[in-house]
């Protein structure tokens, strides 16, 4: 059974935590994780890259010279995607990139991505992550204490407002809450910074 070491709130060691074999203790799915970014990525995608095509700029429809006799090459209208100004050969048009993944292949993925993180050791757990008022200076102090630094999630459960407006000011640090994590979140930070209760919604949820 993978295992994870606890903190309290001061920084103090307080033991270790077993997590739960069906969520944090199962063989990472490489195919998976990589379906699941993708999706992610593609879904974040604004799709409103636009330009004109040739029949869009707004050129005279007048054929610039006669055809045949000039010496120079053929040429039909300004607007032509071969001259300076003129449009833009099969243009890029706003689209939707967003695609949905089968529910079983995003659960899937998350475990992975979470195993992946136990199996490596990059998992902390905080008993009583919870603080009384907003206060940057402490939180980055607790996680000093605890050797968590560089690109950190700390994901925290429903009733953590003080600890997300504490640690949304401190460089490399993003919070999210346990409900709504994605496998992009967890592999894009080096380590995971997990409160108690979290925890125990995730393995609830998952396993």
């Amino acid at each position: 059974m993978p295992k994870a070491v606890m903190y309290d709130m001061s920084g103090n060691k307080a033991g270790e935590c077993e997590l739960s074999d069906a969520v944090f203790g199962i063989e990472p799915n490489e195919a998976v994780l990589h379906a699941a970014v993708k999706n992610y990525l593609a879904n974040q995608r604004q799709g409103t890259q636009s330009a004109l095509t040739k029949g869009e700029v707004s050129f005279t429809t007048r054929k610039p010279w006669r055809q045949k006799g000039t010496g120079r090459a053929r040429a039909g209208y300004y607007g032509s995607p071969v001259w300076t100004h003129g449009g833009v050969a099969f243009a890029p048009k706003p689209r939707d990139y967003s695609y949905r993944l089968n529910k079983k292949v995003k659960r899937l993925a998350l475990k992975s991505a979470l195993s992946a993180k136990a199996a490596g050791g990059e998992i902390v757990v905080i008993d009583g992550m919870k603080m009384d008022e907003i206060k940057t200076k402490t939180f980055k102090t607790l996680l000093d204490k605890i050797g968590v630094q560089g690109k950190t999630l700390v994901i925290t459960g429903p009733d953590a407002g003080n600890v997300v407006k504490s640690a949304r000011n401190i460089a490399g640090v993003q919070t999210a809450l346990c409900t709504v994590l994605n496998p992009y979140m967890i592999l894009n930070n080096t380590r995971l910074v997990i409160a108690k209760d979290a925890l125990e919604k995730i393995e609830e949820v998952y396993a």
